[in-house]
């Protein structure tokens, strides 16, 4: 049951299907999301609220800027060097996704709001060229609070829950993983997760574990649809309401949500040798990686580690919307951090060559709260 403000919303056709898609072609993902709009909160001082413990994160947003051109170019030259491999680990996961016998034949994608949406586009287009009859919806997860159980009720409705995977991008330290798990213990829909790179080991279904640039992880909104990460507030989520999330057509004129999905589609072939990610592997990827987090945080003396956001797209994002203490990354010439240096040097943040299993880049947030147990 929708609320009055849902069932007055102009998403709403006159099935009852939900339509929001952002910018995307409306073939190419719904957003069971509710557009609103919220008053936005400074980022030192979302920072501290978080850490002081309160206010959630995900009640607050900061104000979104489109990144100058210098870091666009960079975008540009990841996307330029990337995307045939990209399109060959997804399309790798499709053949992955087939071959499971809950969906040979039919898939309802859940890409996981927002940076799991450009993915799970990619990945409905390649199961549609194997065959498969593929359905997908963007839904919100946040930590700490859940996944969104209206939206899981909608698809539901629709298509049941027996083929529905979930999608992202990638792993960090795997805290998304345990999220799903936990709001989908008592759900007939299994927490099966599938994500491009798996350097967390934490996957159910991975192409790698390679910690790569996927390069819509190197941007935010203007990849994903010119829509906010989700959002969970009572001033604008009604019990029967989906998470809320900002829509931004004011940053239509720098949107690259559909040349990122037509340059990866266009993008050639790709071949290189790499560890193939198992499920007998990812055990042994999984240890190395929570033992390289422990490790940064005896040595950062973190004791909250969501203060320590691991892996290139989770480090970039940190930057972009907390305020980072430090950046450690394998290499600073490594062209795939790039990005991040170019970052960090503006922002006045140091960033440590260290030797790093599993990660490429690890970010440690700033402590401006007291850091919480």
């Amino acid at each position: 049951m929708m609320t009055d403000t849902l069932a007055k919303s102009p998403y709403l056709d006159e099935f009852g299907n939900w339509t929001f898609s952002g910018s995307y072609d409306p073939d190419d993902v719904v957003f069971l999301l509710k557009p609103s709009s919220i008053e936005p909160t400074d980022i030192a001082e979302k920072e501290s609220l978080i850490q002081s413990g309160e206010r959630h994160y995900s009640e607050m947003l900061s104000v979104e800027t489109v990144p100058d051109e210098r870091y666009l170019k960079l975008y540009e030259t990841a996307l330029a060097a990337n995307a045939a491999r990209l399109r060959h680990d997804v399309e790798q996961l499709a053949r992955a996704i087939q071959s499971r016998p809950q969906t040979s034949r039919s898939c309802v994608i859940l890409s996981l709001a927002r940076a799991g949406t450009p993915i799970g586009i990619l990945l409905k287009n390649a199961l549609t060229r194997l065959g498969v009859e593929t359905f997908h919806y963007s839904i919100s997860i946040i930590r700490g609070r859940g996944i969104d159980d209206n939206a899981l009720d909608y698809v539901a409705s629709r298509h049941g829950t027996r083929n529905a995977v979930f999608v992202d991008g990638w792993t960090g330290k795997g805290a998304i993983r345990g999220e799903l798990d936990a709001s989908l213990a008592t759900s007939t829909f299994k927490p099966f997760l599938a994500v491009v790179a798996d350097p967390a080991g934490r996957a159910d279904l991975a192409s790698t574990f390679d910690d790569y640039v996927i390069p819509s992880g190197l941007l935010n909104g203007i990849v994903s649809g010119l829509v906010s990460r989700s959002i969970l507030n009572d001033d604008l989520v009604g019990p029967n309401d989906f998470h809320a999330c900002v829509s931004m057509p004011e940053h239509a004129a720098s949107d690259v949500s559909r040349d990122f999905i037509e340059t990866v589609e266009r993008a050639g072939d790709w071949s290189s040798a790499y560890v193939p990610w198992t499920a007998d592997l990812a055990d042994q990827v999984r240890l190395e990686a929570d033992e390289m987090i422990r490790s940064i945080a005896d040595e950062c003396g973190v004791r909250d580690l969501n203060r320590i956001k691991p892996g290139i797209a989770e480090a970039t994002r940190a930057i972009l919307r907390r305020v980072p203490d430090r950046i450690y990354v394998q290499r600073r010439d490594d062209p795939d951090v790039a990005h991040i240096c170019l970052l960090a040097d503006k922002a006045g943040v140091p960033v440590i060559e260290r030797n790093m299993r599993t990660y490429r880049a690890i970010t440690i947030i700033k402590d401006l709260g007291g850091d919480q147990q």
